[in-house]
């Protein structure tokens, strides 16, 4: 018998003004994942008004999404997509680097793909 692992981790950090979310995906994330983590997500994003969120969002072990999870994940990212300042994708397959181009599209801070993390982290840093 196989264990299918799925879901998101998240952390938050504040260092001196700026606010850091970092995100960790695993699996086929589901809908039930983003009923979890987007009360969670909200909350963090509830009280940030003046300062703008740096996300680094590690894909290192992302299989993909079920279809209403991947609707979840848009819808999250419609309704936040002002937040953000900067998102920094870390992952290890191509078609990763063609989804954060297509996210490019609704967010108004800048998204960029790595295959480094530590150039991730220093993009968001910088």
């Amino acid at each position: 018998m196989s264990i299918e692992k799925h879901g998101l981790s998240i952390g938050i950090e504040r260092i001196e003004d700026e606010l850091f979310l970092s995100l960790k995906a695993q699996g086929k994330l589901k809908h039930e994942d983003y009923a979890v983590i987007t009360p969670m997500i909200e909350s963090a994003l509830a009280e940030v008004k003046e300062t703008k969120v740096k996300v680094l969002f590690d894909g290192t072990e992302l299989e993909g999404w079920e279809l209403r999870a991947a609707w979840d994940d848009l819808k999250l990212g419609l309704k936040h997509g002002n937040s953000f300042d900067k998102i920094a994708l870390y992952g290890n397959k191509n078609w990763q680097e063609m989804a954060m181009k297509v996210g490019n599209w609704f967010l108004s801070g800048e998204a960029k793909y790595f295959d480094n993390q530590d150039e991730a982290v220093a993009w968001l840093k910088a």
